[in-house]
């Protein structure tokens, strides 16, 4: 029972940290790829517990901080921008090379400045989910204490 009560309380105290992967095919899906074209914003971020648990996402902020951010994505040549600009966040930009993959993997690198992509082998691998013209969500599996959760992170198209 301790170690229960230990668990937990370590579970509410620590940040959860996604599992970084390895893609599992580079056939990239043109036609969904080609939709999220333009700019979006990220509107809202949910997981189970977000309310007691914070998720530090991309090993950048907490993921609330990424709510209000944008993402300008270019398909043809798989780059774009990130941009984090809430107040009382970290303020952060980069560019990033991403694409989508027949599996619906959005699969995502963040480059520092300088960085070629090639040159970074780190990168994240997220669903993407109900796609449309105007919304599309992107979903992410983190390891928190143990379990698989699943993390929303809901886009918006910026007109």
């Amino acid at each position: 029972m301790k170690k229960l009560i230990l668990l937990l309380s370590l579970m509410l105290s620590l940040f959860g940290c996604k599992v970084k992967d390895a893609a599992t095919t580079t056939t990239v899906d043109r036609r969904a790829q080609t939709a999220l074209k333009g700019s979006w914003i990220l509107t809202d971020v949910n997981y189970p517990g977000e309310n007691v648990l914070k998720v530090n996402a991309f090993q950048i902020a907490d993921t609330k901080c990424f709510e209000g951010s944008r993402w300008d994505f270019i398909p043809n040549n798989d780059s774009g921008k990130m941009e984090l600009t809430q107040a009382n966040c970290l303020q952060f930009n980069s560019d990033i090379k991403w694409y989508v993959n027949k599996e619906q993997q959005f699969v995502l690198k963040m480059l520092n400045a300088g960085d070629k992509a090639r040159k970074v082998r780190e990168g994240y691998i997220l669903m993407l989910r109900n796609q449309s013209l105007e919304s599309f969500q992107l979903v992410d599996k983190v390891d928190i204490a143990g379990k698989m959760t699943e993390i929303v992170y809901q886009f918006k198209k910026n007109k």
